[in-house]
């Protein structure tokens, strides 16, 4: 049996996370997709807003998120799964995650799209993310600024879903 992988995936709202996420984890024989969102949506009551601008209790429930989302990626992988795990880590939050996760040797995917593919994406989408005080913009300058380079960064604004994954699978 191959050893279990871990795979980061981040990106801005409508870069494709969790379609590639769901992709790549269907590719490996024994894996997990794991969605950082979840940890948010079983909030039934007090759930900080997440926007722009993060106030201390949504500050401190996205530390919750991550700190949830790598006890589990750490758990699935320990029992020999792969572990797919996509979430929103913009700057530090990347910094932070792929720290608490290292020793796990994890392949951080940065899928980078333009904020037009953005904008286009979340109006197909079921659910919509932006808005007019929050446009993808916002992410997607964000994301460049403030995300060290680390790892492999796809500008998927031309790519289909097939062509990201082999890229994330060829390493």
């Amino acid at each position: 049996m191959s050893k279990p992988r871990l795979v980061i995936i981040t990106g801005a709202m409508a870069a494709g996370k969790s379609t590639v996420a769901q992709a790549v984890a269907e590719a490996l024989p024994k894996s997990v997709h794991l969605r950082g969102d979840v940890f948010r949506k079983m909030i039934v009551g007090g759930a900080a807003v997440m926007g722009p601008v993060l106030d201390e209790e949504a500050l401190a429930q996205l530390k919750l998120r991550h700190d949830l989302a790598c006890d589990v990626a750490r758990r699935y992988h320990a029992a020999g799964f792969s572990v797919v795990y996509q979430d929103i880590l913009i700057g530090r939050y990347l910094t932070d995650v792929a720290a608490r996760l290292a020793d796990l040797d994890p392949q951080i995917v940065v899928l980078a799209p333009d904020a037009a593919t953005l904008a286009r994406r979340d109006r197909d989408r079921g659910k919509t993310g932006y808005s007019a005080s929050f446009p993808p913009e916002i992410l997607a300058d964000a994301l460049v600024r403030e995300t060290p380079r680390t790892g492999l960064w796809i500008d998927s604004s031309q790519m289909s879903v097939t062509d990201v994954v082999a890229r994330i699978l060829a390493g």
